[in-house]
């Protein structure tokens, strides 16, 4: 539904977005993920048409963004980081009139209206001046403006951006609701958000993308080694650690907190090995109760922390 090759975008001696390539295929949901100035919102402005891209191609629904771009903006939802919203008008009489410059028939204007309304929880606010409403409820008007076509695809940009955690989370599900009916890509630095609503993650840093992946993937991605966390109880922790440090593939260990005076560690092994059938038996055989076993995976943060370190930062760590 998105298909981005080779796009680039300067401003003057700034390259905002330099040389990126990635696809987004029906029904999914794609968190566009990156640092402030990273390039997140150029390309989401290519995307929909507000910006010409300086080289490459962008298509939308199967239509180039330079060469087609009204057919684009009719098969698009947008809601860029501040909603289109006018605050004098009420809910239901500004997406009338969002309705009808979307080109909606006017026999279906209402109907549709009343199925946004509902969709997104708006109805009993409906006749609210836009101006009175709550940023979290603003938002919902948004997100209504932009489906209220029903495009196949949407584009949001930082669609949680100033909302507080519990409207974050209301945004998220009423996000994931629309994934069955819509493909979705939005742009956030919010990590969470890309957990908990996306099955794919683009990563952008200082305009080029770093990765393209599912959440899934990235946390297994970075780890060319094993780590393992475990919790024993019946021995002292010099006992457990001597027997541990035998075990094949075992690099080093390192001590854990643990509850009620029982021993923990996370296990580090060596590359290409698999230690956790090994450390099971290891415990088991001792005699002792193994209480825990469970690999530890990199966090989406310390993932996405070093993705999108700069060039410069890591040579210093490289140097020192």
């Amino acid at each position: 539904m998105i298909k981005v090759e080779g796009l680039t975008k300067r401003y003057a001696r700034n390259i905002a977005v330099n040389n990126i390539s990635f696809e987004v295929s029906k029904g999914e949901i794609v968190g566009f993920l990156g640092k402030n100035g990273a390039g997140k919102t150029t390309t989401m402005r290519v995307l929909t048409c507000f910006l010409p891209p300086t080289a490459g191609k962008a298509s939308v629904a199967g239509f180039d963004v330079l060469e087609q771009s009204l057919e684009v903006k009719k098969h698009i939802g947008y809601l860029p980081e501040t909603p289109p919203l006018y605050p004098e008008m009420e809910i239901a009489e500004y997406l009338t009139f969002v309705a009808k410059l979307k080109g909606i028939p006017s026999n279906d204007i209402k109907k549709r209206v009343d199925e946004v309304c509902e969709r997104l929880a708006i109805s009993q606010a409906r006749s609210t001046i836009i101006g009175k409403l709550s940023k979290g409820y603003r938002q919902r008007v948004g997100l209504a403006q932009a489906i209220i076509h029903n495009p196949p695809v949407l584009i949001l940009d930082e669609p949680t951006s100033g909302l507080d955690p519990e409207q974050q989370r209301e945004a998220r599900q009423l996000i994931a609701s629309l994934s069955g009916d819509h493909t979705i890509i939005l742009s956030t630095h919010i990590l969470s958000e890309v957990e908990q609503s996306c099955s794919k993650v683009i990563i952008i840093n200082e305009g080029k993308i770093v990765a393209v992946d599912s959440v899934a993937n990235l946390h297994n991605r970075k780890r060319a080694t094993e780590s393992v966390l475990i919790e024993v109880s019946g021995a002292p922790e010099p006992d457990v650690r001597r027997r541990l440090e035998q075990v094949a593939g075992v690099a080093r260990l390192e001590s854990r907190e643990s509850r009620d005076g029982n021993v923990a560690f996370e296990v580090f092994g060596l590359e290409n090995y698999t230690i956790r059938a090994e450390l099971a038996r290891a415990i088991v055989q001792s005699g002792w109760n193994l209480n825990e076993l469970r690999a530890v995976s990199e966090s989406l943060e310390e993932i996405f922390l070093e993705l999108t370190r700069s060039e410069k930062s890591k040579e210093e760590v490289v140097t020192q």
